[in-house]
């Protein structure tokens, strides 16, 4: 198991079942050293049950943004329930780092198997991670992505793509 998979998971299961979030690793592995968003998804027999993650890094290092995003993940994504303790061992868990947003002209410069995109509207914004099953088409990413972020379809936006390194 990757390390940021075993700390995305030893902290879910630490947070549902004591509570409390646990510190990150000491001494930090380098690879933890660095800033980046980071999502933790969670999936339950092939269907998703958590998705929480930052576009832009908001803690110190890498380590923190994943336990924060896995207690968000499992407790706070506002489509789901929080993740019971009998849930814990069904978890399929995985983590996604991402490269800084780019900005891009238009369609034709976005790839859903390769690009993750934000779309943005005034204050609002939508996200979709890259190479989800069912996402075939750039149309279908721009619209969940406006959906997401309850962007009309005739609103103008502005669009950015993104790559993750995908762990799992």
């Amino acid at each position: 198991m990757h390390p940021y998979v075993a700390l995305a998971r030893q902290t879910i299961e630490e947070y549902i079942r004591t509570g409390k979030t646990p510190a990150p690793p000491a001494p930090l592995p380098p690879n933890m050293k660095s800033k980046a968003g980071a999502f933790v998804s969670l999936k339950k027999q092939g269907e998703l049950r958590g998705c929480i993650g930052t576009i832009e890094p908001v803690c110190e290092n890498l380590a923190s943004e994943i336990i924060g995003n896995a207690v968000s993940a499992s407790t706070r994504d506002p489509r789901f329930p929080p993740v019971s303790a009998g849930e814990l061992d069904a978890l399929d868990i995985s983590v996604d780092v991402l490269s800084p947003p780019e900005a891009v002209d238009g369609p034709e410069s976005l790839d859903p198997k390769r690009f993750g995109l934000i779309v943005s509207a005034g204050h609002r914004r939508g996200l979709l991670l890259p190479d989800i099953a069912g996402v075939d088409t750039v149309e279908e990413q721009i619209a969940i992505c406006r959906r997401k972020a309850g962007i009309m379809r005739d609103e103008e936006v502005t669009l950015q793509r993104f790559t993750v390194e995908r762990y799992r």
